[in-house]
């Protein structure tokens, strides 16, 4: 018996020499389950930018640095790049419709929204699990998406909630059993 079968993973899909299966890669990053965020920044003399991203993740302690990564595709990228701070704002569980909304390209994303300015600028969402306000510390390009690394100046979370999940090209719930101190 080979080692996928013993362990339960499916037979291997083989990635051909001469292309790359971009929907087989696609199908198994799925299989990693992420929380769901919303990046938000002040853009002047217009609405919020505001995109979803399940990119994100931690990457110092000291200094405070957080990652997220954003399509080349994105109509927000250049004023993204260009932003003076943005937050962060990861969604709780009951904030689907939220999510799908700032993953629309166009739309009116800000309508009946609530949400305040942080101490950067940056608009941040209300409620929200938790937050984080950046200022820009790096980017790096990255195929077809930039890479997003930035210091953190402010936090704000919600302990008695739980988050937005995102796996298998769907949304869930993660129910917190046993969870730790924050």
């Amino acid at each position: 018996m080979s080692a996928p079968e013993r362990s339960g993973i499916s037979t291997a899909t083989a990635l051909p020499a001469h292309g790359f299966d971009v929907p087989a890669f696609r199908r198994a990053l799925g299989h990693f389950p992420t929380g769901v965020t919303v990046v938000t920044a002040a853009r002047l003399g217009d609405l919020p930018i505001g995109i979803t991203v399940s990119s994100f993740n931690a990457v110092s302690l000291d200094p405070p640095l957080i990652l997220f990564s954003v399509s080349k595709r994105c109509l927000s990228l250049p004023a993204l790049r260009n932003a003076a701070a943005y937050a962060v704002n990861v969604l709780r569980e009951d904030q689907r419709e939220l999510s799908q909304r700032f993953a629309a390209t166009h739309g009116a994303k800000w309508i009946d929204v609530d949400w305040h300015e942080g101490i950067t600028a940056s608009p941040l969402l209300e409620p929200a699990l938790a937050i984080f306000e950046c200022e820009p510390y790096a980017v790096h390009d990255s195929g077809d998406h930039e890479i997003f690394v930035g210091r953190v100046v402010a936090i704000a979370n919600d302990s008695n909630a739980h988050p937005l999940v995102f796996f298998r090209g769907g949304y869930g719930s993660l129910i917190a059993q046993g969870a730790g101190s924050d």
